[in-house]
């Protein structure tokens, strides 16, 4: 069994966007495909993406479950309930998270991931300004709770809380772990798109801050890190003048391989490449 899993709801209406905020386009895929994968990487276990009844989905990296909200308009226990039952015989714990936040990192993840492995039911990020219950980790035993709030009509996060330990991660506690400090001090990762307005801005913005490296024959005099601004590893193949086809691979952060140009980056990645013929 993973120890970790993720939950990302995409069921919202999106009333104030205008469209749906999953298929927003985010640096060549969408504000879905960057969260899932995000997660993905921060818990190193399954990711499932609860929608609306009837909803289209865009697509998904490989692997990525889906399941069905029971009943449309019941808000996000609902969905916790659902995405957390969906997990539960694969995860002790899972990173919950709505599909608008386009800043997440996976530092952050991983901190809030460590109040529920450490014993809390919940870990509950109090960042910016307000409690995020839909940035936050939760025991997948919780799933029971979530769903009898559901049948009883209590659709606040609040009234399951009520009834769990919960660890509230206030800004001091988040920021005391030294990697999240770093990469993400303003914390971020909450940071939301809730219209057009917010997501003209957050997609104005540019690409995190990653260093790219070039090995063997696409070296090309070039083999020191560089420091780049890439939000994908396809940005970060253009920037170190890289073409990213089936004769190259990238090595993020030294241990996971890919060909996948859609793969999201986050500050304080590094991205090797290199020849995928022998010797580099």
């Amino acid at each position: 069994m993973a120890t970790a899993a993720g939950v990302v709801l995409a069921g919202g209406r999106s009333s104030r966007m205008g469209s749906p905020k999953a298929a927003l386009e985010w640096h060549g895929s969408t504000l879905l495909w960057r969260t899932v994968a995000i997660i993905g990487r921060a818990t190193g276990g399954p990711v499932v993406v609860v929608r609306a009844p009837g909803q289209e989905l865009p697509p998904l990296p490989p692997d990525t479950g889906v399941v069905d909200d029971p009943r449309e308009g019941q808000g996000p226990v609902q969905g916790i309930a659902a995405g957390l039952a969906a997990v539960s015989d694969q995860a002790q714990v899972a990173f919950v998270s709505s599909t608008d936040m386009p800043f997440l990192h996976p530092a952050f993840v991983r901190r809030v991931l460590r109040a529920a492995e450490d014993g809390a039911d919940v870990g509950l990020p109090v960042a910016r300004g307000f409690r995020q219950p839909l940035a936050a980790a939760y025991r997948t035993t919780l799933a029971a709770a979530a769903e009898r709030l559901v049948a009883a009509g209590r659709l606040k996060p609040a009234f399951l809380f009520d009834q769990c330990n919960v660890a509230m991660l206030d800004e001091s506690a988040l920021r005391a772990d030294p990697v999240l400090a770093a990469l993400d001090p303003a914390l971020e990762s909450v940071v939301n798109v809730n219209d057009p307005a917010d997501y003209r801005a957050a997609r104005a913005r540019p690409g995190p801050e990653v260093t790219v490296q070039r090995f063997g024959v696409l070296a090309g005099g070039r083999r020191g890190p560089e420091l780049v601004r890439a939000a994908t590893v396809s940005e970060a193949a253009a920037a170190a003048d890289v073409a990213l086809d089936r004769h190259v691979i990238a090595a993020l952060n030294g241990d996971r391989i890919t060909r996948d140009g859609q793969t999201p980056l986050a500050a304080g990645d590094s991205v090797l490449f290199l020849s995928a013929e022998a010797g580099g």
